[in-house]
């Protein structure tokens, strides 16, 4: 072989070496970050979430669509409880995202959970008023007074959990009107004027900002749920999942969410 041959045939060689490497790489495009929000995730992904995090997750879903072409998130936003209940039943969702720890480990104890939940926000309870504050409700206290009308969510939903023990820690006996299925129902009791206050996170205050008012209280510091996400035992689309999760975790997810008034854990 000559000599130009042999020029001509190692280059060729490298070339294909080149080639060979940049197609066995580890998969991340040209100038991405390790750790960056976007994974180029593809598939679908049905999170289960509880219904305070409707607005914020509705966006997440947009931005991590937007962030990772080719996936699709759907979204079932109810009580915390009624959606752990849906899981052990099995009902087919991917991610679950808890109000709080309690009905995330009645999902990790009945085997459907995959790892560890990692908490990723907290909540803090306000008292909801109709815009002005009509009745001057100041505290928990006003909540007792016999002309007042109140919301709660029922017990075993964690703003239901939440009330009961700032209620506790405040010393107030309180009989509600309504014992509601989810935050969001308690809310919209206080905008349909239905009741005068109503019990409910401080984040939902501020989604209806434009007919309620968050009366900020003492005692709900005392009765700060956190939250914690999940990726399912039984996922379908486990990567899909993982990086959902992964999404709600980084620096653009933790913007929505404390955007949204969610504290960090």
């Amino acid at each position: 072989m000559t000599t130009r041959r042999l020029r001509t045939a190692l280059t060729a060689v490298i070339a294909l070496a080149v080639l060979g490497l940049a197609g066995c790489g580890d998969g991340k495009s040209a100038g991405r970050e390790p750790g960056s929000a976007s994974s180029e995730a593809t598939g679908s992904v049905t999170v289960f979430a509880a219904a305070s995090l409707t607005e914020s997750f509705t966006q997440l879903g947009r931005d991590f669509e937007a962030a990772n072409p080719g996936t699709k998130v759907t979204f079932s936003f109810a009580g915390s409880s009624a959606l752990a209940t849906q899981i052990n039943q099995g009902a087919p969702a991917d991610v679950f995202a808890s109000a709080a720890p309690a009905n995330m480990n009645s999902v990790v104890d009945a085997g459907n959970g995959d790892g560890t939940p990692t908490t990723f926000v907290r909540n803090q309870l306000v008292i909801a008023v109709p815009e002005g504050n009509p009745h001057r409700i100041g505290g928990l206290a006003d909540l007792t007074r016999p002309d007042a009308k109140v919301a709660l969510c029922a017990e075993q939903v964690p703003c239901g959990a939440a009330a009961r023990k700032a209620l506790d820690a405040a010393g107030v006996k309180l009989t509600p009107v309504t014992l509601e299925r989810d935050v969001r129902a308690a809310l919209s009791k206080v905008k349909l004027g239905e009741v005068d206050a109503a019990l409910v996170y401080r984040t939902d205050a501020r989604t209806a900002a434009a007919d309620v008012d968050g009366v900020e209280f003492r005692e709900s510091a005392g009765a700060v749920n956190d939250y914690p996400i999940v990726v399912l035992k039984d996922a379908a689309d486990k990567p899909a999942a993982e990086a959902f999760v992964k999404y709600v975790l980084s620096e653009p997810g933790r913007a929505v969410l404390t955007a949204a008034g969610f504290q960090a854990p």
